[in-house]
């Protein structure tokens, strides 16, 4: 049990794992921890993790989030030289059918972006932030953590510093997301801190641009519109409009966009070009 705390330390200093995350491997190695003793936990076979496993019904998403926990929990123990060998390397994940989020069509994304909810200040922030969240095909906790400072003009360019893992991207945005963060920054005065502001002038939460996103899709006549569902469908109008498959996993920050594919590093202008070439809000902007 002492090795918990220093496992979860690891998790949380080197791989940047997430309060969700910590707190279910936690769960997961503490539980196993429990039916092993009094036997130490470093001592589990691969057939008392099995027997572990089986305890409780499991729906194949969460069975193979317990198997990433404990595989993850006995490379460690294998990496502080304290097992030879991880039994876990063993056990077999279930497949997991995940069905595709929604996908708008260009003219529905156009849309949204467009027209969003609101008025005032609050209409020049959405179109702002809209742009930005579909332009770049960002998570929405990356649009939550935007500061003025990483949208580039000059540059065409949006920088990532809170990515998945902590990993930091540059991403480039096309001119109608420059031109409406532009506005939006001279109709609020920001010349730094927070990007998207809520009424008190505070960063707006995550919660917060999911409902902007969800108001946006409702006034255009769209329901259950979500930022991972202009996530989703940055990256598929990307792809249907002849952008490489590197350049866009790139561009969303992921270690593939498929589990036969791993992740190419790109150079930025390839990154612009293929962004400026294939991004209907880009493409329109430079056919104008």
């Amino acid at each position: 049990m002492d090795r918990i705390p220093l496992f979860l330390a690891f998790l949380r200093a080197e791989r940047a794992a997430s309060p969700h995350t910590l707190r279910a491997y936690g769960r997961e190695v503490t539980t196993l921890a429990e039916r092993l003793a009094p036997r130490p936990v470093e001592s589990a076979s691969l057939l008392d993790l099995r027997g572990h496993l089986a305890e409780g019904a499991s729906a194949p998403a969460s069975l193979q989030q317990r198997i990433g926990a404990i595989r993850t929990f006995f490379r460690w123990l294998v990496r502080e030289d304290v097992i030879a060998a991880s039994p876990a390397d063993r056990l077999s994940s279930p497949r997991v059918k995940r069905p595709l989020p929604r996908v708008l069509e260009v003219d529905e994304a156009s849309g949204v972006v467009a027209e969003p909810a609101g008025e005032g200040w609050r209409r020049a922030r959405n179109v702002a932030l809209l742009e930005v969240a579909y332009g770049a095909g960002l998570r929405v906790s990356e649009v939550a953590a935007l500061d003025v400072a990483d949208v580039r003009t000059d540059a065409g360019t949006v920088t990532v510093r809170s990515g998945k893992g902590r990993k930091a991207r540059i991403v480039p945005l096309g001119p109608p997301a420059l031109a409406a963060v532009a506005a939006w920054c001279a109709e609020a005065a920001l010349v730094e801190g927070p990007l998207f502001r809520n009424v008190q002038g505070r960063r707006l939460t995550s919660r917060g641009i999911y409902d902007v996103v969800r108001a946006s899709g409702v006034a255009n006549g769209l329901s259950d519109v979500h930022p991972h569902a202009l996530r989703h469908s940055f990256a598929t109008h990307l792809l249907g409009n002849g952008a490489d498959i590197r350049s866009i996993q790139e561009m969303l920050g992921h270690a593939s966009l498929s589990t036969t594919q791993r992740y190419t590093q790109v150079e930025l202008d390839q990154l612009r070009q293929a962004h400026r070439k294939a991004h209907p809000r880009a493409r329109a902007a430079r056919e104008e």
